[in-house]
């Protein structure tokens, strides 16, 4: 079950509210539903930590955390996934978020000749900066969106099974 899988790989809340580093917040750790398992608390740490993701900004765990906390939503699961633009996945994610960007605010994709270095990155963010967030703000939009779905369709087909095996075993007896 996705559930068990879940709580065990995700750590104890007393354990983060006494982890020496994290013992100054533990005044907003104390809310029950930034670590329960329930439809709405996870569903809502899937859109939180899919959009966060999809942001290209530094500190994306802690925009995550501070969500997952202000929202009170499932603060492990909203942290973990911004770990979904990790630095192999990023490059093409936030390509991906500049060419919608760029489609939407009906731009010329042209960046050049791409070359990885800092003074190329400096000397071409006049022309990314506004399609690439405003790309990332609608794909983070959208991939947050389809996550908070998904994951409220997977728990209710999820509940449904449950009570046919059920009812299957009921009738078998």
């Amino acid at each position: 079950m996705p559930r068990k899988l879940l709580k065990r790989y995700t750590p104890d809340p007393h354990t983060v509210r006494q982890h020496k580093h994290l013992r100054w917040l533990a005044v907003f750790l104390e809310d029950p539903n930034l670590f329960h398992m329930n439809r709405r608390s996870v569903s809502g740490a899937m859109a939180a930590g899919l959009f966060w993701a999809m942001i290209p900004m530094p500190m994306q765990m802690l925009a995550a955390a501070i969500t997952a906390i202000l929202v009170r939503i499932n603060l492990p699961i909203a942290v973990a996934l911004v770990w979904l633009t990790n630095p192999i996945t990023m490059p093409p994610i936030f390509y991906f978020n500049y060419l919608v960007g760029t489609w939407i605010l009906g731009t010329p994709p042209d960046v050049g000749e791409f070359q990885m270095s800092l003074e190329w990155i400096g000397a071409q963010l006049h022309a990314l900066w506004l399609p690439l967030y405003f790309g990332s703000a609608v794909v983070g939009i959208i991939a947050g969106l389809l996550g908070y779905v998904s994951m409220r369709a997977y728990r209710r087909w999820h509940v449904v099974q449950q009570y046919r095996k059920r009812q299957r075993r009921y009738r078998k007896a």
